[in-house]
């Protein structure tokens, strides 16, 4: 990202940053209370300073999506563990495990065919709209950033940094590529842009996402929109939302917020016909 300075007479906060580096090495230089509170890494990694650090991970991703001019995006939510066809289960541990994550590599095409769909009609829109966001990692997520730059589009992952090494999935647009700590400013930005959410068969992770996403529509605390669940055998053994609006627990019609799918056509129509958008043809995509 270049460095944009707006005209002023006032030294800028990098410039003293260097100057400061360069102090005599001095008792009073070596205290930590010398440091320039913004570069001191100690202060801004403190208990107290946790309201700061939320701001300024809400704000990062903001100021370079704003930079890209990214209005509006469409979020794949799904398991980091399901391999890409063809590719063993990495995840499985027992051969149970192994069968259904090999089968369940069907969802990782169709994730990869959604991003595709969605990524057509966003050049379009001069990539200003409907941008495909993903959770950055494996599986379902990097199907979805790779359906993006199957053609040529750019795509954004959010990471989040775990107990275990993660790196960004090699197909999200490096200028688009963000790590948080927060778990909280994290799904802040994976829906306050969204106008589409896919939910993939996934675990703990993946039903968080879905069931906070639902919640917020059925509070009315974000608009409706699209929110697709991809895999009917899948959620129908996982999921029982009609036990809970004959238990009186949810309204009656509160399943009907959501939408089962089983194919990227299926799913992309239902984005489609709810935003009025043009159809969109998948071009031939080699395996590779």
């Amino acid at each position: 990202m270049a460095k944009r300075r707006h005209p002023t007479s006032l030294r800028t906060s990098g410039e003293d940053i260097a100057v400061s580096r360069k102090a005599p090495d001095t008792p009073q230089t070596r205290s930590a209370a010398y440091r320039l509170a913004f570069a001191d890494d100690e202060f801004m990694t403190s208990e107290d300073t946790r309201g700061v650090r939320f701001q300024l991970e809400y704000l990062k991703p903001e100021f370079r999506l704003r930079e890209h001019g990214i209005n509006s995006t469409v979020v794949l939510f799904g398991g980091a563990r399901i391999p890409e066809p063809g590719k063993p289960a990495w995840a499985a541990r027992n051969e149970v495990q192994k069968k259904n994550l090999e089968a369940a590599s069907r969802y990782y095409e169709e994730a990869r065919r959604f991003a595709q769909l969605a990524s057509l009609t966003s050049a379009a829109l001069d990539y200003k709209e409907f941008v495909v966001v993903t959770g950055g990692g494996p599986g379902v997520m990097e199907a979805g950033n790779r359906g993006a730059a199957d053609v040529d589009a750019p795509s954004i992952g959010l990471n989040i940094v775990l107990p275990h090494e993660q790196a960004p999935n090699l197909y999200v647009t490096p200028d688009l590529s963000f790590n948080f700590h927060y778990f909280a400013t994290r799904k802040i930005h994976f829906l306050m842009r969204a106008k589409a959410v896919a939910v993939f068969p996934g675990g703990f992770g993946t039903l968080d996402e879905f069931f906070e996403t639902l919640t917020l529509i059925q509070t009315g605390r974000m608009d409706r929109i699209p929110l697709l669940l991809f895999g009917k055998e899948f959620w129908t053994r996982v999921i029982n939302l009609e036990a809970l609006a004959e238990a009186g627990t949810i309204s009656p019609d509160d399943p009907d917020l959501f939408a089962v799918v089983d194919t990227a056509e299926e799913g992309w129509d239902v984005v489609r016909q709810f935003h009025n958008l043009p159809a969109v043809s998948l071009p031939e995509i080699s395996p590779e």
